[in-house]
């Protein structure tokens, strides 16, 4: 009985401590109420439409939603955050027009059932978002994760001979367990890895593994390449394999021994590109500078990805990934401006270009920070926060004294499920923005969305306007408000 006092008294003590030890500082209710998810869905409906092309970091398209953006900050009075003279934060950022849809065809096996197969865009395939022009032909070529680490003891092309041949690959490692050893297999995760030493053993193309359209791939001259569905993968495997190609990838994971054999099939791969090597791309930077003489030399950072996946065989208009993050940056930020009680320290609004290329946009602001790092309170970073029912804060146990200043606000004003963790070690590629930050040695937050309403399409066309819920996105706008605005003021 001792032993459950203590512990109930504990939890008590903590939950005091880490949530509710601060009261909610003063709000100005009418920014508060300004916040509506009927604007928060238009900012995201115009992101979304034609005329950008999908956000492709690089592109026109993207160019003009950046430009758009920080139109809408120069309008609600934000400050330019680079060098106080402009919105822009520039880097070079590649970048691929995908002109056609393409084709990708399965030729017949004479004297055997097995026809010929035209695969449908978007259900079986899509173009390569970095494939170069071109039409090849050749014998697929399983080739598991197309890795050579011979100093980790696999090489998936030891005793196979790839010339020629159209190489059916998975995505990833086969390494699995985030512990120290995966960091030995980071360099062989990316795609351009992959992707350059298939070219290297002279392939004459690439079948990727996943409906994903993916810009963080290599344009390699004269490599054509395209992304297909593990349906399609099963219909190309389980004929020699005599089991189903989820079950091959598994067995590779388990054992960690590559198994790589040809798949006795013609593949037909065709594409039509252009591809800009010279592009820049930029991230969108604001701030509202803060009220208090001296803590406004210090500022919290709100960021989350402006870019999408472009328009590789149709519009994909990235609307929960990431539209949904900016606008909901969008509506606090608007709310902040407009905001009666002003926030002592300085709060940065920064729209990242080049996350979906490999990151460049975080990776450029944190070599070239535009404010002191020691002068960082935080980095708060929003990815896909448009479609669900509670929220999650990645590291808010990690930082109680920020978290606490959420889940007052969520539990005064919002009232939705809040949950939270620790921040973990990864010892993977860095996959977020926030990551680039923590890695930069940053303070890290990040709010997502829990308990999906709508159906999650991932880098697919049907990443739409239908694909978010406004009423979430309105909270996650107020909660930023409420919570920013709290850190911002807290004089402790």
């Amino acid at each position: 009985m001792i032993k459950r006092f203590i512990v109930v008294a504990f939890w008590v003590l903590s939950f005091n401590y880490f949530g509710f030890a601060q009261t909610m500082p003063e709000v100005d209710m009418n920014a508060f109420h300004e916040i509506s998810s009927h604007d928060l869905l238009g900012y995201a409906a115009e992101l979304s439409t034609e005329k950008y092309g999908g956000r492709l970091s690089g592109s026109p398209g993207y160019e003009m939603s950046a430009r758009w953006v920080a139109g809408l900050l120069h309008e609600w009075g934000l400050k330019p955050g680079v060098g106080d003279t402009s919105y822009f934060q520039w880097f070079p950022n590649a970048w691929t027009d995908v002109l056609e849809t393409g084709s990708v065809r399965i030729l017949p096996v004479p004297g055997t059932d097995l026809k010929e197969r035209v695969l449908k865009f978007p259900d079986d395939f899509f173009p390569g978002s970095n494939s170069a022009t071109g039409n090849v032909a050749g014998e697929v070529v399983y080739v598991g994760f197309g890795i050579s680490a011979p100093e980790l003891g696999y090489d998936d092309y030891a005793g196979i001979d790839v010339k020629g041949k159209i190489l059916l690959m998975e995505t990833g490692v086969p390494y699995t367990a985030n512990d120290p050893v995966l960091k030995k297999w980071e360099p062989y995760s990316y795609h351009r890895y992959k992707f350059q030493k298939a070219k290297d053993l002279g392939a004459a193309g690439l079948l990727y593994v996943g409906l994903v359209a993916n810009p963080n791939t290599s344009y390699i001259e004269g490599f054509v390449n395209a992304h297909i569905s593990e349906e399609v993968a099963d219909e190309l495997v389980r004929p020699v394999a005599k089991r189903p190609f989820v079950d091959l990838k598994k067995e590779i994971v388990k054992e960690m021994k590559p198994v790589s054999f040809s798949l006795n099939r013609i593949v037909e791969i065709s594409a039509r590109t252009r591809h800009y090597p010279d592009a820049m791309s930029c991230n969108v930077v604001g701030y509202i500078e803060g009220s208090d003489p001296l803590l406004k030399e210090e500022v919290i950072i709100i960021g989350a990805h402006l870019d999408g996946q472009g328009s590789p065989g149709a519009l994909f208009p990235s609307t929960l990934d990431n539209a949904s993050g900016v606008a909901d940056l969008l509506g606090a930020a608007k709310a902040l401006a407009s905001s009666t009680i002003k926030p002592a320290r300085s709060v940065m609004f920064l729209f990242f270009g080049g996350e979906e290329c490999g990151l460049y946009g975080s990776i450029q602001y944190v070599n070239n920070p535009q404010w002191p790092k020691d002068k960082t309170l935080f980095m708060m970073n929003l990815d896909m926060v448009g479609n669900g029912k509670g929220f999650f804060l990645g590291g808010g146990l990690t930082h109680p004294d920020i978290y606490s200043h959420f889940e007052i606000a969520n539990s005064k004003y919002i009232h939705r499920e809040l949950r939270a963790s620790e921040v973990r070690p990864s010892f993977g590629r860095p996959r977020t923005d926030g990551a680039v930050f923590e890695k930069g040695g940053y303070p890290v937050l990040s709010l997502w969305t829990t308990q999906s309403v709508k159906p999650v399409y991932y880098h697919h066309p049907k990443d739409d306007i239908d694909a978010v819920t406004p009423e979430i996105m309105e909270d996650a706008a107020k909660l930023l408000y409420l919570g920013i605005l709290g850190a911002a003021n807290d004089r402790n």
